[in-house]
């Protein structure tokens, strides 16, 4: 079985639908999935739909998009959001730099307030990194000098320092269907070097959709194409990664065997 362990069935395209592409994915043999918080303001939503779904758990956190948009945060209340029974992660947060669509100093005061959370809950903090390889080091390394905290590079394309940066403060490394693009060359190279032990798979659906779904809408069933290039590239058979990425979720996200 496989664990989508990022997705946005809240968003539209599959929150029409979401009995269907849960009973897709299920099929698929994605066993869990987890429905990611951008905005406070869809944490209802998003943790109504784990909610109602077993097999569906959920985050709390501000995407780097939006952190400028969102009324101010504190840790104080992403950690009593976090008290709900399903959210097992804080974020998505992190550094978009690509985009912009906040403004840099807004999206760093968020993401250190997202790792302080995480590190008070002792739930892991869901990173979003584009452009922003140097800043992203420096937040991390920083902040974990003041207290360790559990967390995953979620959707990872960044570079080679940011890979050594995640697995010596002992956070895990995601992949996506990002991976299984044909002009992804570089970014398989720089995946070799993480450990085995220290990798996930999602879709971040409804974006991404892998190869041969590309240009389509993504959802929680294609994960197993990411697997499946995943399991090419570090030359092992499917189903070692496919019980090696599973193994990993739960050992990352441990309230997820207890809710």
């Amino acid at each position: 079985m496989l664990v989508d362990s990022h997705c946005h069935l809240n968003h539209d395209g599959l929150t029409q639908n979401i009995p269907d592409v849960i009973k897709r994915a299920n099929e698929a043999g994605v066993s869990h999935m987890v429905c990611i918080c951008t905005r406070l303001l869809e944490f209802e939503a998003v943790s109504q739909i784990a909610d109602n779904y077993d097999n569906v758990y959920c985050s709390v956190g501000i995407h780097p998009h939006d952190a400028d948009k969102e009324p101010v945060t504190d840790v104080e209340t992403l950690v009593a959001l976090a008290k709900h029974r399903k959210t097992i992660g804080i974020g998505e947060t992190g550094l978009d730099f690509f985009y912009n669509n906040s403004l840099p100093e807004v999206q760093e005061h968020s993401f250190r307030i997202h790792i302080r959370a995480a590190r008070e809950t002792g739930l892991p903090i869901i990173v979003h990194t584009r452009d922003a390889d140097d800043k992203t080091i420096e937040i991390l390394r920083e902040e974990y000098s003041n207290g360790p905290f559990l967390g995953l590079i979620h959707c990872f394309t960044a570079g080679l320092a940011v890979a050594e940066c995640a697995i010596e403060l002992g956070m895990y490394i995601s992949l996506s269907g990002i991976i299984t693009f044909k002009n992804a060359g570089n970014l398989r190279e720089t995946v070799k070097s993480v450990p085995l032990d220290r990798l996930l798979v999602e879709t971040d659906s409804p974006f991404l959709a892998p190869m041969p779904h590309r240009g389509k809408q993504n959802e929680p069933a294609y994960v197993i194409h990411t697997a499946e290039k995943a399991a090419e590239i570090f030359c092992i058979s499917f189903e070692e990664m496919a019980h090696t990425t599973t193994n990993n979720f739960f050992r990352l996200f441990a309230k997820a065997q207890f809710c």
